[in-house]
């Protein structure tokens, strides 16, 4: 079969292509809302102000990270085909999880921020092994192994260190006890890894390969990243202790409560952490990712700015993808990277919802494989960070390709700078179908362009900056919409009428229709700088046949229908 040619977007505001099939890459790693008051109107957050700066890089994988040259072909050492299992049963030999006792109502307070911690082992015959799971959890042996293969990578870049990456798996749904197993959130579970790679002559691949992996129902990456950092070197050093104090930790936390700020207490660290009012909240509060976490944002270390070095001109065209919910296949050397990116893109969406299904990493091995990867259009919405070549071959039919890293053009590459090339598609954004509709914002491109040849400082300021952007551009996205829906409110008349007529059924928005909110949009227009008026039509035609624009109206209409409710009981 002849390969599709994948395309380049321009490099300007016209609409020519630039075929990337001869630039050499190297790895970009080289070297080692303040929350809407609820009204019968509907209100845009303001944009945060400029956000203070880190000083240090420091990688949330590990800054010590002992890195050799990842060979230019295809490495599944740690994920060997599968084997199947019947059971899942605990098999650590140097200490026995299952002697480890908690209390119920320990229990119940460490479920409220984890479902458990797993000890993933490299066995030579089966491949990754869960071992164990603290405090206990039930699982079917498909999920065990899902998680198992997922939680170490699919190649090493490293002799000997470790590495952070996170994934995300479907959960089934189990008649089974809350004790055994807490009741599913979103159908999701999240999986938060420690893997890491040391010298033992005692085994016969002559290294111990393991992962300690946070399973949790909430989907807080830059939360149990850091909880990743700090228990993964202390379990190595101390062993079964630090899982149980780890989770007896957990159990004295105070609640999850949404828009809170909690301090919590973890293995000698105190960790200020920020929970989202919502998942669809965007935190923008300025803080030193050290020492104040926003929760449901991506780990902040390194700097994400990074991983896009070689799309920053077409970070645009990416987001304008995110907001149609189409599908794009996210490469990375690493699984750290893959997902780190993955994260970094649901937030530039927010406040916006997302509709479709986000891997943040993903492998042959896992259950879903055969539904997501196919000969089929990808799914609306879904985001697939992989590191594998494999997958290369397999979505040629896909639309969008994000590899990251950097590109170096092939007159100023070196032979070392040749060497660190890695399998899969070269760095850059890559698109059959797209055509980009808003303007660039050039001043922040050169700025962005200019902070990866700079500092780790003015890496990080980048990255908070272009945060910054593109929530304010998802926000002036929705102002047209927001706007039509005030006129879709019910007014004073009608609920003083409403309150006459028992007969009548609750109060609701009207009905949202195309042809009016287009003529408003035409009377009004859009703060969102679109390159032409038919391309703004034409933007907004395809995001309201979007599941993200159903499921942000269904949210407009719960928070208005509530208002509504609350009105009506006030004055009865």
């Amino acid at each position: 079969m002849v390969r599709a040619n994948l395309t380049l977007e321009d490099l300007t505001d016209d609409d020519s292509e630039v075929d990337l099939g001869s630039i050499q890459t190297a790895s970009a790693f080289d070297t080692g809302r303040s929350r809407s008051s609820l009204s019968l109107s509907f209100d845009l957050p303001p944009s945060s102000p400029a956000i203070s700066l880190k000083s240090a890089f420091g990688s949330p994988s590990s800054p010590e990270l002992i890195k050799v040259l990842r060979p230019n072909a295809l490495s599944r050492s740690q994920t060997l085909p599968r084997v199947p299992q019947t059971e899942v049963k605990p098999r650590r030999g140097r200490s026995d999880i299952e002697g480890l006792v908690v209390a119920d109502d320990v229990l119940e307070k460490i479920r409220r921020w984890i479902l458990g911690i797993a000890i993933v082992d490299f066995d030579i015959d089966s491949g990754p092994v869960v071992n164990g799971i603290f405090p206990p959890l039930f699982l079917l042996p498909e999920e065990s192994e899902n998680i198992a293969f997922l939680s170490f990578p699919d190649s090493l870049q490293f002799d000997q260190g470790s590495q952070n990456h996170s994934f995300r798996i479907r959960e089934h749904q189990l008649s089974i006890s809350s004790e055994k197993r807490p009741p599913p959130i979103d159908g999701y579970i999240y999986g938060f890894s420690h893997f890491s790679q040391r010298r033992d002559p005692a085994s016969k691949r002559g290294y111990e390969q393991r992962s300690l992996v946070f399973l949790t129902h909430l989907p807080y990456p830059a939360l149990f990243t850091s909880l990743c950092s700090i228990f993964g070197p202390l379990f190595s050093a101390h062993g079964l202790p630090m899982l149980e104090t780890a989770c007896h930790n957990i159990a004295t936390w105070s609640d999850p409560t949404p828009g809170a700020t909690v301090e919590l207490g973890f293995l000698g660290s105190v960790l200020q952490v920020e929970v989202p009012h919502s998942a669809d909240e965007q935190q923008l509060t300025e803080c030193n990712p050290k020492s104040h976490i926003l929760a449901s944002s991506s780990p902040f270390l390194p700097p994400p700015v990074l991983l896009f070095e070689a799309s920053l001109s077409h970070l645009w065209s990416i987001w304008e993808c995110l907001v149609l919910c189409e599908p794009i296949l996210i490469f990375g050397p690493s699984p750290s990277q893959t997902s780190q990116a993955i994260w970094w893109l649901r937030d530039l969406l927010r406040p916006i919802p997302t509709a479709g299904d986000i891997r943040p990493y993903f492998t042959i091995h896992d259950r879903d494989h055969s539904a997501l990867v196919n000969k089929l259009p990808p799914k609306s919405g879904l985001l697939l960070g992989v590191t594998n070549p494999f997958f290369e071959r397999s979505c040629l039919h896909w639309p969008h390709v994000l590899s990251l890293g950097r590109r170096i053009p092939p007159n100023t590459a070196t032979k070392s700078a040749m060497s660190n090339v890695t399998p899969g598609p070269s760095p850059g954004w890559k698109t059959k179908v797209h055509k980009r509709y808003i303007s660039k914002d050039h001043a922040l491109l050169k700025q962005l362009e200019s902070a990866c040849r700079g500092t780790e400082q003015e890496r990080m300021s980048v990255s908070w900056a272009l945060r910054r952007h593109f929530y304010s551009r998802s926000n002036e996205l929705l102002i047209p919409l927001t706007r039509y829906l005030n006129t879709l409110i019910p007014t004073p008349s009608e609920v003083a009428g409403h309150q006459h007529n028992s007969r009548l059924g609750p109060l609701r928005l009207k009905p949202f229709n195309t042809s009016a909110f287009f003529a408003s949009l035409k009377i009004h227009g859009s703060t969102l700088p679109f390159r032409s008026t038919s391309k703004r039509k034409d933007f907004y035609e395809r995001w309201l046949k979007t599941p993200s624009f159903g499921l942000w109206l269904a949210q407009q209409e719960q928070i208005v229908q509530g208002v509504l409710k609350q009105s009506l009981d006030t004055t009865a």
